[in-house]
Protein backbone atom coordinates (compact mmCIF):
# COMPACT_ATOMS: atom_id res chain seq x y z
CA UNK A 1 0.00 0.00 0.00
CA UNK A 2 2.50 2.32 1.27
CA UNK A 3 4.42 1.79 -2.23
CA UNK A 4 1.97 2.41 -4.07
CA UNK A 5 0.87 5.81 -2.73
CA UNK A 6 4.19 7.17 -2.30
CA UNK A 7 5.71 5.60 -6.09
CA UNK A 8 2.33 6.61 -7.88
CA UNK A 9 -0.22 8.80 -6.01
CA UNK A 10 1.98 11.45 -4.12
CA UNK A 11 4.27 12.15 -7.41
CA UNK A 12 1.13 13.29 -9.17
CA UNK A 13 -0.89 15.23 -6.21
CA UNK A 14 -0.65 18.25 -8.67
CA UNK A 15 -1.87 16.86 -11.66
CA UNK A 16 -4.98 15.21 -9.19
CA UNK A 17 -5.51 18.67 -8.03
CA UNK A 18 -5.86 20.07 -11.30
CA UNK A 19 -8.35 17.43 -12.26
CA UNK A 20 -6.01 16.32 -15.24
CA UNK A 21 -7.84 14.32 -17.46
CA UNK A 22 -8.62 10.80 -16.82
CA UNK A 23 -5.44 10.44 -14.33
CA UNK A 24 -7.94 9.12 -10.65
CA UNK A 25 -9.67 6.83 -13.31
CA UNK A 26 -5.96 5.35 -14.22
CA UNK A 27 -5.37 5.17 -10.65
CA UNK A 28 -8.26 3.78 -8.99
CA UNK A 29 -7.82 1.30 -11.57
CA UNK A 30 -4.20 0.44 -10.97
CA UNK A 31 -5.43 0.38 -7.01
CA UNK A 32 -7.52 -2.43 -8.17
CA UNK A 33 -5.30 -4.36 -10.12
CA UNK A 34 -3.03 -4.87 -7.06
CA UNK A 35 -6.53 -5.81 -4.47
CA UNK A 36 -7.04 -2.60 -2.66
CA UNK A 37 -10.28 -1.77 -4.11
CA UNK A 38 -11.44 -5.23 -3.18
CA UNK A 39 -11.17 -5.24 0.45
CA UNK A 40 -14.69 -5.75 1.52
CA UNK A 41 -15.65 -7.42 -1.45
CA UNK A 42 -16.02 -11.50 -1.70
CA UNK A 43 -13.81 -13.51 -3.36
CA UNK A 44 -16.65 -15.44 -5.71
CA UNK A 45 -16.82 -11.35 -6.91
CA UNK A 46 -13.40 -11.00 -7.29
CA UNK A 47 -12.68 -9.58 -4.14
CA UNK A 48 -10.40 -10.25 -0.99
CA UNK A 49 -13.35 -10.18 1.86
CA UNK A 50 -10.35 -9.69 4.16
CA UNK A 51 -11.46 -8.70 7.97
CA UNK A 52 -12.58 -5.25 8.71
CA UNK A 53 -9.27 -4.47 10.72
CA UNK A 54 -7.39 -4.92 7.46
CA UNK A 55 -9.94 -3.11 5.27
CA UNK A 56 -9.42 0.44 7.69
CA UNK A 57 -5.89 0.02 7.65
CA UNK A 58 -6.12 0.02 3.94
CA UNK A 59 -7.97 3.49 3.98
CA UNK A 60 -5.88 4.95 6.58
CA UNK A 61 -2.63 4.25 3.81
CA UNK A 62 -4.49 5.72 1.01
CA UNK A 63 -4.87 9.05 3.12
CA UNK A 64 -1.32 9.44 2.41
CA UNK A 65 -2.66 10.34 -1.07
CA UNK A 66 -3.85 13.59 -0.11
CA UNK A 67 -7.42 13.94 0.42
CA UNK A 68 -8.49 14.67 -3.22
CA UNK A 69 -7.67 10.97 -3.91
CA UNK A 70 -8.72 9.84 -0.73
CA UNK A 71 -12.25 10.77 -1.69
CA UNK A 72 -12.37 9.43 -4.81
CA UNK A 73 -10.71 5.92 -3.54
CA UNK A 74 -13.23 6.46 -0.09
CA UNK A 75 -16.65 6.72 -1.96
CA UNK A 76 -15.35 3.94 -4.66
CA UNK A 77 -14.59 1.46 -1.90
CA UNK A 78 -17.24 2.25 0.72
CA UNK A 79 -20.25 4.12 -0.11
CA UNK A 80 -19.97 3.47 -4.11
CA UNK A 81 -19.69 -0.11 -3.62
CA UNK A 82 -21.14 -1.47 -0.32
CA UNK A 83 -24.89 -0.52 -0.78
CA UNK A 84 -24.81 -3.52 -3.54
CA UNK A 85 -22.28 -6.15 -1.66
CA UNK A 86 -25.13 -5.63 1.01
CA UNK A 87 -28.56 -5.05 -0.48
CA UNK A 88 -27.57 -6.55 -4.13
CA UNK A 89 -29.41 -9.82 -5.35
CA UNK A 90 -27.15 -12.36 -7.11
CA UNK A 91 -27.56 -11.23 -10.23
CA UNK A 92 -26.70 -7.52 -9.01
CA UNK A 93 -23.46 -8.05 -7.36
CA UNK A 94 -22.32 -10.53 -10.30
CA UNK A 95 -22.61 -8.05 -12.53
CA UNK A 96 -21.32 -4.95 -11.09
CA UNK A 97 -19.27 -6.03 -7.65
CA UNK A 98 -16.87 -8.01 -10.12
CA UNK A 99 -16.17 -4.70 -12.03
CA UNK A 100 -16.11 -2.50 -8.89
CA UNK A 101 -13.42 -4.97 -7.21
CA UNK A 102 -11.28 -4.33 -10.37
CA UNK A 103 -12.02 -0.53 -11.20
CA UNK A 104 -13.25 -1.44 -14.31
CA UNK A 105 -16.70 0.58 -13.03
CA UNK A 106 -16.12 3.21 -10.57
CA UNK A 107 -19.25 3.88 -7.84
CA UNK A 108 -20.45 6.81 -6.64
CA UNK A 109 -23.40 6.93 -4.01
CA UNK A 110 -26.37 10.07 -4.68
CA UNK A 111 -28.31 10.23 -2.02
CA UNK A 112 -27.95 14.27 -1.22
CA UNK A 113 -30.27 16.87 -3.12
CA UNK A 114 -31.05 20.25 -3.52
CA UNK A 115 -33.74 20.46 -0.64
CA UNK A 116 -32.76 16.86 1.32
CA UNK A 117 -29.32 16.93 2.69
CA UNK A 118 -29.21 16.09 6.69
CA UNK A 119 -33.09 15.54 6.19
CA UNK A 120 -32.18 12.46 3.35
CA UNK A 121 -35.64 11.01 3.60
CA UNK A 122 -37.01 13.77 2.19
CA UNK A 123 -36.53 13.47 -1.43
CA UNK A 124 -38.22 15.45 -4.06
CA UNK A 125 -36.86 12.29 -6.72
CA UNK A 126 -39.29 10.70 -8.10
CA UNK A 127 -39.57 6.88 -9.80
CA UNK A 128 -43.10 5.61 -11.15
CA UNK A 129 -43.29 2.03 -12.77
CA UNK A 130 -44.11 2.15 -16.84
CA UNK A 131 -47.00 1.21 -18.47
CA UNK A 132 -45.33 -2.53 -19.29
CA UNK A 133 -43.95 -3.31 -15.40
CA UNK A 134 -40.23 -3.18 -16.87
CA UNK A 135 -38.76 -0.16 -15.96
CA UNK A 136 -38.76 2.53 -13.29
CA UNK A 137 -38.76 6.03 -14.82
CA UNK A 138 -36.55 8.25 -12.57
CA UNK A 139 -37.07 12.03 -12.07
CA UNK A 140 -35.11 14.30 -9.97
CA UNK A 141 -31.43 15.70 -9.34
CA UNK A 142 -29.18 15.22 -6.96
CA UNK A 143 -26.14 17.10 -5.39
CA UNK A 144 -22.67 17.54 -4.60
CA UNK A 145 -21.81 13.80 -5.56
CA UNK A 146 -18.33 12.77 -5.00
CA UNK A 147 -17.03 10.97 -8.29
CA UNK A 148 -20.34 12.14 -10.84
CA UNK A 149 -17.73 13.22 -13.40
CA UNK A 150 -15.79 10.00 -12.73
CA UNK A 151 -18.34 7.10 -12.07
CA UNK A 152 -19.84 4.55 -14.47
CA UNK A 153 -22.08 3.83 -11.32
CA UNK A 154 -24.61 5.63 -8.65
CA UNK A 155 -26.36 3.68 -5.50
CA UNK A 156 -29.58 6.43 -5.76
CA UNK A 157 -32.67 6.98 -4.20
CA UNK A 158 -36.50 8.51 -5.25
CA UNK A 159 -40.26 7.82 -3.95
CA UNK A 160 -41.70 5.21 -6.03
CA UNK A 161 -45.36 6.90 -6.77
CA UNK A 162 -43.87 9.67 -4.99
CA UNK A 163 -44.11 7.88 -1.41
CA UNK A 164 -41.94 5.01 -1.00
CA UNK A 165 -38.12 5.68 -0.54
CA UNK A 166 -36.21 3.12 -2.56
CA UNK A 167 -32.91 2.65 -3.58
CA UNK A 168 -31.74 1.59 -7.27
CA UNK A 169 -28.92 0.94 -9.16
CA UNK A 170 -28.38 3.15 -12.17
CA UNK A 171 -25.64 3.08 -14.51
CA UNK A 172 -23.96 6.50 -16.07
CA UNK A 173 -25.15 5.54 -19.99
CA UNK A 174 -28.60 4.80 -19.28
CA UNK A 175 -30.65 7.78 -21.10
CA UNK A 176 -31.47 10.99 -19.07
CA UNK A 177 -28.56 10.67 -16.60
CA UNK A 178 -26.79 14.03 -17.27
CA UNK A 179 -24.03 16.32 -15.30
CA UNK A 180 -24.41 19.69 -13.78
CA UNK A 181 -20.68 21.21 -14.17
CA UNK A 182 -17.90 20.67 -11.22
CA UNK A 183 -18.40 22.51 -7.90
CA UNK A 184 -15.62 24.72 -7.34
CA UNK A 185 -15.16 23.49 -3.87
CA UNK A 186 -12.65 24.61 -0.60
CA UNK A 187 -10.87 21.18 -0.32
CA UNK A 188 -10.54 18.22 -1.88
CA UNK A 189 -10.32 19.49 -5.61
CA UNK A 190 -8.78 16.77 -7.41
CA UNK A 191 -11.88 15.07 -6.90
CA UNK A 192 -14.99 15.15 -8.75
CA UNK A 193 -17.99 16.74 -7.15
CA UNK A 194 -20.72 17.29 -9.84
CA UNK A 195 -25.11 17.60 -9.06
CA UNK A 196 -26.06 14.55 -11.08
CA UNK A 197 -29.94 14.82 -13.06
CA UNK A 198 -32.53 12.22 -13.96
CA UNK A 199 -34.97 13.04 -16.47
CA UNK A 200 -37.16 10.23 -17.60
CA UNK A 201 -34.34 7.50 -16.80
CA UNK A 202 -35.54 4.63 -17.63
CA UNK A 203 -34.01 1.92 -14.80
CA UNK A 204 -34.41 -1.91 -15.35
CA UNK A 205 -36.86 -3.31 -12.45
CA UNK A 206 -33.87 -5.54 -11.82
CA UNK A 207 -32.05 -2.68 -10.55
CA UNK A 208 -34.21 -2.20 -7.43
CA UNK A 209 -31.95 -2.49 -4.85
CA UNK A 210 -33.24 -4.15 -1.57
CA UNK A 211 -37.29 -3.57 -1.58
CA UNK A 212 -39.49 -1.50 -2.64
CA UNK A 213 -40.14 1.39 0.19
CA UNK A 214 -37.20 0.22 2.10
CA UNK A 215 -34.63 2.66 0.81
CA UNK A 216 -33.92 4.27 4.29
CA UNK A 217 -32.76 0.60 5.59
CA UNK A 218 -29.76 0.65 2.85
CA UNK A 219 -29.12 4.27 3.11
CA UNK A 220 -28.73 4.32 6.69
CA UNK A 221 -26.27 0.93 6.97
CA UNK A 222 -24.25 2.28 4.32
CA UNK A 223 -23.67 5.53 5.91
CA UNK A 224 -22.87 3.70 9.27
CA UNK A 225 -20.49 1.83 6.81
CA UNK A 226 -19.18 5.26 5.97
CA UNK A 227 -18.61 6.33 9.30
CA UNK A 228 -17.10 3.42 10.41
CA UNK A 229 -14.10 3.72 7.45
CA UNK A 230 -14.59 7.84 7.58
CA UNK A 231 -12.37 7.75 11.16
CA UNK A 232 -9.31 5.66 9.71
CA UNK A 233 -9.12 8.16 6.61
CA UNK A 234 -9.13 11.63 9.11
CA UNK A 235 -6.54 9.39 11.28
CA UNK A 236 -3.99 9.02 8.26
CA UNK A 237 -4.67 12.53 7.30
CA UNK A 238 -3.81 13.79 10.92
CA UNK A 239 -0.71 11.65 10.91
CA UNK A 240 0.38 13.12 7.90
CA UNK A 241 -0.08 16.71 8.93
CA UNK A 242 2.11 15.51 12.14
CA UNK A 243 5.27 14.18 10.20
CA UNK A 244 4.74 17.57 7.96
CA UNK A 245 4.95 19.75 10.81
CA UNK A 246 7.65 17.52 12.61
CA UNK A 247 9.63 18.06 9.50
CA UNK A 248 9.13 21.48 9.09
CA UNK A 249 9.86 22.23 13.14
CA UNK A 250 13.30 20.00 12.98
CA UNK A 251 14.78 21.77 9.74
CA UNK A 252 13.03 25.60 10.79
CA UNK A 253 16.05 27.26 12.51
CA UNK A 254 14.84 30.92 14.38
CA UNK A 255 16.95 32.67 17.16
CA UNK A 256 19.93 30.03 16.42
CA UNK A 257 18.04 26.72 16.91
CA UNK A 258 15.39 24.60 15.35
CA UNK A 259 12.38 25.42 16.73
CA UNK A 260 11.25 22.20 17.58
CA UNK A 261 14.05 22.66 20.61
CA UNK A 262 11.32 25.61 21.47
CA UNK A 263 8.87 24.38 24.45
CA UNK A 264 5.24 25.61 22.57
CA UNK A 265 6.10 23.77 19.81
CA UNK A 266 6.70 20.41 21.51
CA UNK A 267 3.27 21.21 23.65
CA UNK A 268 2.07 21.32 19.90
CA UNK A 269 3.61 18.28 18.61
CA UNK A 270 2.90 16.33 21.53
CA UNK A 271 -0.49 17.38 21.66
CA UNK A 272 -1.10 16.32 18.06
CA UNK A 273 0.50 13.25 18.55
CA UNK A 274 -1.56 12.37 21.76
CA UNK A 275 -4.67 12.84 19.37
CA UNK A 276 -3.32 10.60 16.80
CA UNK A 277 -2.82 7.99 19.37
CA UNK A 278 -6.55 8.22 20.88
CA UNK A 279 -7.81 8.34 17.13
CA UNK A 280 -6.04 5.31 16.09
CA UNK A 281 -7.24 3.72 19.41
CA UNK A 282 -11.15 4.39 19.15
CA UNK A 283 -11.06 3.11 15.40
CA UNK A 284 -8.92 0.25 15.73
CA UNK A 285 -11.09 -1.02 18.86
CA UNK A 286 -13.85 -0.69 16.89
CA UNK A 287 -12.38 -2.10 13.88
CA UNK A 288 -11.69 -5.20 16.03
CA UNK A 289 -15.28 -5.53 17.54
CA UNK A 290 -16.77 -5.13 13.75
CA UNK A 291 -14.39 -7.57 12.63
CA UNK A 292 -15.37 -10.34 15.35
CA UNK A 293 -18.95 -9.80 15.10
CA UNK A 294 -18.51 -9.85 11.34
CA UNK A 295 -16.77 -13.38 12.12
CA UNK A 296 -20.59 -14.62 13.31
CA UNK A 297 -22.41 -13.88 9.79
CA UNK A 298 -23.16 -16.98 7.64
CA UNK A 299 -21.30 -15.97 4.34
CA UNK A 300 -22.87 -18.69 2.92
CA UNK A 301 -26.52 -17.60 3.67
CA UNK A 302 -29.14 -16.03 0.93
CA UNK A 303 -29.19 -13.38 2.52
CA UNK A 304 -25.68 -12.69 3.98
CA UNK A 305 -25.93 -9.49 3.16
CA UNK A 306 -28.75 -8.34 5.67
CA UNK A 307 -26.62 -9.94 7.88
CA UNK A 308 -24.02 -8.24 7.78
CA UNK A 309 -25.97 -4.84 7.78
CA UNK A 310 -27.36 -6.34 10.83
CA UNK A 311 -24.09 -6.47 12.19
CA UNK A 312 -22.67 -3.43 11.51
CA UNK A 313 -25.76 -1.84 13.36
CA UNK A 314 -24.36 -3.21 16.25
CA UNK A 315 -21.57 -0.47 16.53
CA UNK A 316 -23.62 2.43 14.92
CA UNK A 317 -22.57 4.25 18.38
CA UNK A 318 -19.08 3.52 18.12
CA UNK A 319 -19.05 4.68 14.39
CA UNK A 320 -20.72 7.95 15.17
CA UNK A 321 -18.64 8.61 17.64
CA UNK A 322 -15.78 7.94 15.54
CA UNK A 323 -16.72 10.08 12.67
CA UNK A 324 -17.39 12.97 15.07
CA UNK A 325 -14.16 12.72 16.99
CA UNK A 326 -11.51 11.73 14.10
CA UNK A 327 -13.43 14.65 12.47
CA UNK A 328 -12.75 17.22 14.93
CA UNK A 329 -9.11 15.98 15.72
CA UNK A 330 -7.86 16.28 12.28
CA UNK A 331 -9.42 19.34 12.10
CA UNK A 332 -7.55 20.83 15.27
CA UNK A 333 -4.28 18.74 13.83
CA UNK A 334 -4.04 20.06 10.80
CA UNK A 335 -4.29 23.71 12.11
CA UNK A 336 -1.70 23.06 14.49
CA UNK A 337 0.65 21.87 11.17
CA UNK A 338 -0.27 25.46 9.19
CA UNK A 339 0.49 27.12 12.89
CA UNK A 340 3.76 25.08 12.94
CA UNK A 341 4.77 26.45 9.75
CA UNK A 342 3.69 29.74 10.76
CA UNK A 343 3.65 32.44 7.57
CA UNK A 344 4.89 29.47 5.24
CA UNK A 345 1.74 27.00 6.32
CA UNK A 346 -0.42 29.67 4.18
CA UNK A 347 1.17 29.44 1.02
CA UNK A 348 -0.43 27.19 -1.74
CA UNK A 349 3.18 25.43 -1.91
CA UNK A 350 3.29 23.68 1.49
CA UNK A 351 1.38 20.44 2.09
CA UNK A 352 -0.20 21.21 5.13
CA UNK A 353 -2.13 24.10 3.35
CA UNK A 354 -3.73 21.69 1.20
CA UNK A 355 -4.32 19.32 3.97
CA UNK A 356 -5.99 22.14 6.15
CA UNK A 357 -8.34 22.91 3.52
CA UNK A 358 -9.03 19.13 2.93
CA UNK A 359 -9.95 18.19 5.94
CA UNK A 360 -12.57 20.49 6.32
CA UNK A 361 -15.43 18.46 4.59
CA UNK A 362 -14.76 15.64 7.04
CA UNK A 363 -17.33 17.13 9.21
CA UNK A 364 -19.93 17.53 6.75
CA UNK A 365 -20.61 14.15 5.07
CA UNK A 366 -22.11 11.08 6.27
CA UNK A 367 -23.67 13.14 7.78
CA UNK A 368 -23.14 16.00 9.72
CA UNK A 369 -21.42 15.84 13.43
CA UNK A 370 -24.73 17.89 14.80
CA UNK A 371 -26.50 15.40 13.41
CA UNK A 372 -24.36 12.83 14.28
CA UNK A 373 -24.18 14.31 17.49
CA UNK A 374 -28.23 13.86 17.65
CA UNK A 375 -28.32 10.20 16.99
CA UNK A 376 -25.28 8.98 19.26
CA UNK A 377 -27.82 9.71 22.07
CA UNK A 378 -30.94 8.71 20.46
CA UNK A 379 -29.66 5.62 19.94
CA UNK A 380 -28.01 4.78 23.55
CA UNK A 381 -31.66 5.84 24.77
CA UNK A 382 -33.78 3.53 22.21
CA UNK A 383 -30.97 0.59 23.42
CA UNK A 384 -31.44 1.40 27.14
CA UNK A 385 -35.84 1.24 26.27
CA UNK A 386 -35.19 -2.00 24.75
CA UNK A 387 -32.72 -3.24 27.58
CA UNK A 388 -30.12 -3.93 25.30
CA UNK A 389 -28.15 -1.60 27.28
CA UNK A 390 -28.61 -1.37 31.20
CA UNK A 391 -28.31 2.49 31.47
CA UNK A 392 -31.34 3.14 33.57
CA UNK A 393 -31.01 0.57 35.55
CA UNK A 394 -27.01 1.99 36.03
CA UNK A 395 -28.67 5.36 36.50
CA UNK A 396 -31.09 4.59 38.92
CA UNK A 397 -28.03 2.86 41.31
CA UNK A 398 -26.05 5.17 41.03
CA UNK A 399 -28.75 7.65 41.98
CA UNK A 400 -28.13 6.15 45.59
CA UNK A 401 -24.94 5.96 45.92
CA UNK A 402 -24.08 9.73 45.25
CA UNK A 403 -24.06 10.67 48.99
CA UNK A 404 -21.01 8.15 49.48
CA UNK A 405 -19.31 8.41 46.17
CA UNK A 406 -15.88 9.84 46.52
CA UNK A 407 -12.54 9.68 44.56
CA UNK A 408 -9.54 7.20 46.27
CA UNK A 409 -6.75 9.82 46.05
CA UNK A 410 -4.39 7.25 47.55
CA UNK A 411 -4.24 5.42 43.99
CA UNK A 412 -1.03 4.66 42.55
CA UNK A 413 -1.11 5.75 39.06
CA UNK A 414 2.30 3.99 37.69
CA UNK A 415 -0.21 1.58 36.57
CA UNK A 416 -2.30 3.91 35.35
CA UNK A 417 -4.67 3.15 38.28
CA UNK A 418 -5.72 6.86 38.92
CA UNK A 419 -7.12 7.38 35.08
CA UNK A 420 -8.81 3.77 35.07
CA UNK A 421 -10.88 5.61 38.45
CA UNK A 422 -11.17 8.70 36.44
CA UNK A 423 -12.52 6.99 33.28
CA UNK A 424 -15.25 5.24 35.76
CA UNK A 425 -16.07 8.43 37.18
CA UNK A 426 -16.45 9.94 33.80
CA UNK A 427 -18.86 7.07 33.68
CA UNK A 428 -20.75 8.20 36.76
CA UNK A 429 -20.74 11.45 35.77
CA UNK A 430 -22.22 10.83 32.66
CA UNK A 431 -24.78 8.62 34.02
CA UNK A 432 -25.78 11.37 36.53
CA UNK A 433 -26.48 13.84 33.92
CA UNK A 434 -28.00 11.30 31.25
CA UNK A 435 -30.63 10.28 33.80
CA UNK A 436 -30.98 13.86 34.63
CA UNK A 437 -32.21 14.67 31.25
CA UNK A 438 -34.19 12.07 30.49
CA UNK A 439 -35.98 12.18 33.64
CA UNK A 440 -36.72 16.16 33.39
CA UNK A 441 -37.76 15.43 29.59
CA UNK A 442 -38.56 11.93 28.69
CA UNK A 443 -39.91 12.02 25.40
CA UNK A 444 -39.56 15.29 24.76
CA UNK A 445 -35.46 15.17 25.20
CA UNK A 446 -35.52 15.30 21.36
CA UNK A 447 -36.02 18.52 21.09
CA UNK A 448 -33.64 19.87 23.88
CA UNK A 449 -30.87 19.81 21.54
CA UNK A 450 -27.74 21.92 23.63
CA UNK A 451 -28.23 19.20 25.92
CA UNK A 452 -28.06 16.41 23.55
CA UNK A 453 -25.07 17.88 22.34
CA UNK A 454 -23.18 18.04 25.66
CA UNK A 455 -24.42 14.43 26.48
CA UNK A 456 -23.01 13.15 23.57
CA UNK A 457 -19.44 14.98 23.62
CA UNK A 458 -19.25 13.21 27.47
CA UNK A 459 -19.97 10.23 25.47
CA UNK A 460 -17.37 10.47 23.12
CA UNK A 461 -15.05 12.04 25.02
CA UNK A 462 -15.61 8.38 27.73
CA UNK A 463 -15.04 6.23 24.51
CA UNK A 464 -12.01 8.25 24.04
CA UNK A 465 -10.06 8.07 27.36
CA UNK A 466 -11.32 4.55 27.49
CA UNK A 467 -9.68 3.33 24.20
CA UNK A 468 -6.54 5.22 24.68
CA UNK A 469 -6.03 3.53 28.30
CA UNK A 470 -7.30 0.21 27.23
CA UNK A 471 -5.23 0.55 24.76
CA UNK A 472 -1.70 1.68 27.04
CA UNK A 473 -2.57 -0.81 29.45
CA UNK A 474 -2.43 -4.39 26.82
CA UNK A 475 0.45 -2.46 25.74
CA UNK A 476 2.48 -2.22 29.35
CA UNK A 477 1.22 -5.80 30.00
CA UNK A 478 3.29 -6.84 26.50
CA UNK A 479 6.20 -5.43 27.74
CA UNK A 480 7.32 -1.72 29.87
CA UNK A 481 9.56 -0.55 26.91
CA UNK A 482 10.10 3.25 25.52
CA UNK A 483 7.06 2.90 23.60
CA UNK A 484 4.76 1.75 26.19
CA UNK A 485 6.27 4.69 28.44
CA UNK A 486 5.00 7.37 25.92
CA UNK A 487 1.44 5.39 25.13
CA UNK A 488 1.34 5.82 29.27
CA UNK A 489 2.30 9.04 29.03
CA UNK A 490 -0.33 9.89 26.62
CA UNK A 491 -3.23 8.84 28.29
CA UNK A 492 -2.06 10.41 31.39
CA UNK A 493 -2.39 13.57 29.70
CA UNK A 494 -5.62 12.74 27.00
CA UNK A 495 -7.67 11.63 30.69
CA UNK A 496 -6.49 14.69 32.72
CA UNK A 497 -7.96 16.97 29.77
CA UNK A 498 -10.63 15.27 28.86
CA UNK A 499 -12.12 14.66 32.51
CA UNK A 500 -11.85 18.91 32.98
CA UNK A 501 -14.22 19.12 29.19
CA UNK A 502 -16.37 16.57 30.66
CA UNK A 503 -16.82 18.03 33.90
CA UNK A 504 -17.62 21.65 31.86
CA UNK A 505 -20.15 19.60 29.58
CA UNK A 506 -21.92 18.40 33.00
CA UNK A 507 -21.83 21.64 34.76
CA UNK A 508 -23.61 23.31 31.57
CA UNK A 509 -26.30 20.59 31.22
CA UNK A 510 -26.87 20.40 34.81
CA UNK A 511 -27.22 24.00 34.81
CA UNK A 512 -29.56 24.52 32.03
CA UNK A 513 -31.99 21.30 33.81
CA UNK A 514 -32.35 22.49 36.93
CA UNK A 515 -32.18 25.56 39.47
CA UNK A 516 -32.33 26.01 43.23
CA UNK A 517 -31.28 23.20 45.69
CA UNK A 518 -31.78 20.72 43.09
CA UNK A 519 -29.15 21.73 41.04
CA UNK A 520 -26.65 22.87 44.27
CA UNK A 521 -27.12 19.39 44.67
CA UNK A 522 -26.49 17.65 41.38
CA UNK A 523 -23.26 20.30 41.48
CA UNK A 524 -22.46 19.18 45.28
CA UNK A 525 -22.28 15.56 43.98
CA UNK A 526 -20.34 16.41 41.03
CA UNK A 527 -18.19 18.31 42.68
CA UNK A 528 -16.76 15.57 44.93
CA UNK A 529 -16.63 13.02 42.11
CA UNK A 530 -14.31 15.27 40.22
CA UNK A 531 -11.55 15.35 43.13
CA UNK A 532 -8.81 14.35 41.27
CA UNK A 533 -5.46 16.06 41.70
CA UNK A 534 -4.23 17.21 38.25
CA UNK A 535 -1.05 15.72 36.42
CA UNK A 536 2.09 17.55 35.26
CA UNK A 537 0.80 17.87 31.87
CA UNK A 538 4.00 19.67 30.84
CA UNK A 539 6.66 17.30 31.83
CA UNK A 540 4.77 14.83 30.19
CA UNK A 541 4.64 16.30 26.90
CA UNK A 542 8.05 16.95 26.88
CA UNK A 543 8.92 13.40 26.75
CA UNK A 544 5.86 12.65 24.12
CA UNK A 545 7.23 15.51 21.95
CA UNK A 546 10.91 14.56 22.10
CA UNK A 547 10.15 10.64 20.94
CA UNK A 548 7.95 12.19 18.07
CA UNK A 549 10.85 14.93 17.01
CA UNK A 550 13.75 11.89 17.30
CA UNK A 551 11.64 9.64 14.63
CA UNK A 552 10.32 12.93 12.53
CA UNK A 553 6.59 11.02 12.50
CA UNK A 554 3.86 9.43 14.15
CA UNK A 555 5.97 6.29 15.75
CA UNK A 556 3.45 4.83 18.21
Amino acid sequence: MTDFVVGEVQPVIEEIEEKKEGLVPSLLKKAGELGFLSADIPEKYGGQDLDKVTSLLIWEKMAQGGGSFMASFGTHTGIGSLPILFFGTPAQKQRYLTKLATGEMIGAYALTEPEAGSDALNSKTTAILSSDGKFYILNGQKQFITNAGIADLFTTYAKVDGEKFTSFIVERNFDGVSLDEEENKMGVKGSSTRGVIFTDVKVPVENVLGEVGKGNIVALNVLNMGRFSLGAGCLGGAKNALQEATAYAKKRVQFGKPICEFGLIRQKIAEMAIRCFIMESMVYRTGGLTARIFKTVDRQAEDVGMRMAKAIEEYNIEDSINKVFCSEMVGYVADEAVQIHGGYGYIHDYPVERGYRDERINRIWEGTNEINRLLIIEMLIKRAIKNRLPLLSAAQRLGSELLTLRPNREVDDEGLTLQQEMVDFSKKITLLVMGSAVQKYRMNLVEEQEIIGWLSDMVIQVFAMESGLLRALKSMKRSEDEKSQIQKAMVKVYVNDAFDRLENYAKMALSAMAEGDTLRTQLSALKKMTRFVPVNTISLRRKIAEAVIKAGKYPF
